[in-house]
């Protein structure tokens, strides 16, 4: 068992610290809210830290989900950051999804400290959190990696080093370029379906045993058709990680038509009130032009 300490506790956060309580670590949780992290101990076993370098001593390990590269910052940096609480040897765990330059500059930093830093940003969504069925994609060096994995399997099914330091947010970055493209396939599909009168039940039992097939179709196809987008990833968080990709591709000189167009989709259901619904809300557009 691992002494621990995991930084931020929203939706994601908050259940894989708690998975890694169930399983018998020994952890110590901080949210910029104190009140969720006073929640979080009256639900799990563990201790609540005022600050990140509180909750940084003396641990093995720390893991951290924030919102964006500013966030993590602010909780790894700085006097009361993580890094200032951290000993040598210990391991900074990061499940943000933020840029690949952020994880470089964290390891650069890391490295002068003596602490090892994975970036290692995860898909799965909150119920993969909360069934701790999360796929981790990981950027570091191969040592610290082999030390946390078996700690970090408490909240994942699979968790792969991808290379070194940022390739793991690049992968995240690959992760959700798909999952965009595909959405916005599945809801002109359905649309399509709807709007010819089709039976969509016979439809998809058909379609989804064939060669498009996906996860998005198997588990959001009823909801879109049904304008149900109350829950899942928000929209606003897809555009985030958009914007990073985007930004990652034109560094790297790398076309992303699709992108950029399904991103502008998306930047429509924000108009229409809809930045805290599912990424699937990609059909509401097409049901109500």
């Amino acid at each position: 068992m691992a002494k621990v300490a995991f930084l931020g506790l929203g939706v994601m956060g908050f259940p894989m610290a708690g998975h890694l309580a169930a399983k018998g670590h020994d952890v110590v949780v901080y949210n910029r809210t104190f009140a969720k992290a006073e929640a979080w101990t009256k639900k799990h076993k563990g201790s609540a830290a005022k600050t990140p370098k509180e909750a940084a001593a003396g641990r093995e390990i720390v893991f951290c989900c924030v919102g964006n590269d500013d966030d993590l910052r602010s909780v790894v940096l700085g006097d009361n950051g993580a890094f200032a609480g951290m000993a040598k040897g210990s391991i900074f765990f990061d499940n943000t999804t933020a840029s690949a330059d952020i994880a470089r500059e964290l390891h650069a930093e890391g490295k002068k400290r003596g602490i090892d830093f994975i970036d290692a940003p995860v898909s799965g969504g909150q119920a993969g959190a909360e069934n701790g069925q999360l796929t981790v994609m990981c950027g570091g060096e191969q040592a610290p990696f082999d030390k946390a994995k078996p700690v970090a399997d408490a909240f994942s099914r699979a968790i792969t080093l991808i290379g070194p330091p940022g390739t793991g947010q690049i992968t995240k970055m690959m992760n959700q370029m798909c999952i965009a493209g595909i959405v916005q396939g599945l809801a002109e599909a359905l649309n399509l379906g709807q709007r010819s009168g089709l039976d969509m039940e016979k439809a998809l039992a058909a379609i989804s045993k064939g060669a498009a097939q996906s996860w998005q179709m198997e588990n959001r196809w009823q909801n879109m058709v049904n304008g149900k987008f109350d829950y899942g990833f928000a929209v606003d968080w897809m555009r985030k990680d958009l914007a990073i990709a985007m930004a990652e591709g034109k560094r790297a000189k790398a076309m992303m038509p699709l992108v950029a167009l399904v991103d502008q989709f998306y930047a429509r259901v924000q108009e229409r009130g809809g930045s805290r619904w599912d990424t699937s809300s990609l059909i509401e557009p097409l049901q109500k032009p």
